[in-house]
């Protein structure tokens, strides 16, 4: 029997009672088993960053996979180097949380209580749990702004088992990051900072490229003394050629900003595949993980956000579906509309400040998106299972004119239907609870 698109959507949606990690039933998220199956990875998107039901989702996910799946990895979009710090936090190392919060993890997304929750429940379980949990950054260094904490994380590594070439480095290397910005106190900081980068002589910026690259090709070289040298934990060895060789992603990727001028052929997203690389490092080091970040950089399909970005990319989640298949499943989440935390330049103030602002968003009003059709179930909190949309018939009519998810408060071009797995719908959403004061942000 052919039903309708609001009786097929009454009878297959999941309603989810609560996000809360801290009030959340252990069956709350039970339609995830069947959708996560033995697949390694789970991707739980944001259809924006900094609101606070996407982040109590992505944790209360996290933390159904981890007690009833026996995940052991999480992942997040923000610096692979800084990540490191976080990590041995959560694993019982010394250190002040909130320092954490704000240092290692990148795009100021570490910034409230969300976050906090998160990283103390990791720790808090690692305590009492012999199968630990690791944190994990996968994305290029600096806020996308400069290569440099990979090359400082790599040469604090040096320092101890190779100090004549650390020495030299630097040296030669470090001084060639003086251009970057002093002042780092602006939520915007990194847009001066590129801005910066663009400016420099090109022969600076290709002595960047190529240093940046003899150390790289230096750490591979040493990996075998250099982990007997470190005997104590081989793996730092990896771990010191991983961040080097996620420096040399960050250069490529302002590289190409700067050639974008005299460019004659078609972009590259070179981000998105250098957090690829970085999840396949991890995955050879961990069984299962779940990896949060932006729709966007999860979903299987080229990423197109007219008239902000027009040309197709390739995104993160597209290299790991050709690498992994079935081995991934992307949970994305939509939305009809809320409060949004928002900043934008400083009239005439210093570069890179900003001023917070809160912004009301209406319900959605593009019929061919997703959001716009789950918003018709009045549902305030619900998951659905893309893989039960009948491949014929007007359920399969209507999910074909979906064209669409929102990028507040633009549509970002998707098949829903390849691009993802499920999907979670919040009737409204609201800011994250943020440390940074509104009257003063950049304290």
């Amino acid at each position: 029997m052919n039903l309708d698109i609001t009786t097929w959507l009454r009878e297959n949606i999941h309603t989810l009672r609560s996000i809360d990690p801290t009030n959340a039933s252990p069956d709350e998220l039970a339609p995830l088993r069947d959708i996560v199956g033995t697949a390694r990875v789970v991707a739980v998107g944001e259809s924006t960053h900094r609101v606070h039901e996407f982040y109590q989702l992505r944790h209360l996910v996290a933390r159904f996979l981890v007690r009833e799946l026996g995940f052991t990895g999480f992942v997040m979009e923000s610096g692979f180097p800084e990540g490191w710090a976080v990590n041995d936090w959560v694993l019982g190392g010394d250190g002040d949380l909130d320092h954490l919060l704000r240092t290692g993890i990148t795009y100021h997304m570490g910034k409230c209580a969300e976050m906090r929750d998160q990283l103390t429940w990791l720790r808090e379980h690692n305590a009492t749990h012999d199968r630990k949990v690791r944190f994990y950054g996968m994305d290029v260094p600096d806020s996308s702004a400069s290569a440099r904490p990979g090359v400082l994380a790599a040469l604090a590594f040096l320092d101890e088992v190779d100090p004549a070439y650390a020495a030299a480095v630097r040296r030669r290397l470090l001084p060639l990051f003086d251009y970057l910005p002093s002042d780092r106190t602006g939520l915007a900081w990194s847009v001066p900072a590129i801005q910066a980068y663009l400016a420099l002589a090109p022969a600076h910026r290709h002595e960047l490229t190529a240093r940046i690259g003899e150390l790289t090709e230096r750490l591979q070289a040493q990996r075998v003394p250099y982990a007997a040298a470190s005997a104590d934990n081989p793996a730092r060895a990896d771990i010191a050629l991983q961040c080097a060789i996620t420096a040399r992603h960050a250069d490529a990727f302002l590289s190409a900003m700067a050639a974008g001028r005299e460019r004659t052929y078609a972009g590259a997203n070179l981000r998105d595949s250098a957090m690829a690389d970085n999840v396949e490092w991890i995955l050879d080091r961990e069984d299962r993980i779940v990896i949060g970040a932006a729709n966007g950089h999860l979903q299987r399909w080229p990423y197109r956000v007219p008239p902000i970005i027009n040309e197709e990319q390739t995104m993160l989640g597209q290299h790991l579906a050709h690498s992994l298949g079935d081995n991934l499943k992307v949970i994305a989440t939509t939305h009809n509309g809320g409060r949004m935390f928002r900043h934008r330049p400083v009239p005439d103030g210093p570069p890179g400040h900003t001023e917070v602002f809160f912004e009301d968003l209406p319900a959605v009003e593009e019929p061919d998106s997703l959001d716009a059709l789950l918003a018709t179930t009045g549902e305030p909190l619900a998951l659905l299972d893309l893989r039960k949309v009948p491949t014929e018939g007007p359920v399969a009519d209507r999910f074909a004119h979906i064209d669409s998810t929102m990028q507040t408060p633009y549509k970002q071009l998707v098949n829903p239907m390849v691009a993802f797995d499920a999907v979670v719908h919040l009737d409204k959403v609201t800011p994250w609870h943020t440390f940074i004061d509104p009257t003063n942000p950049q304290a």
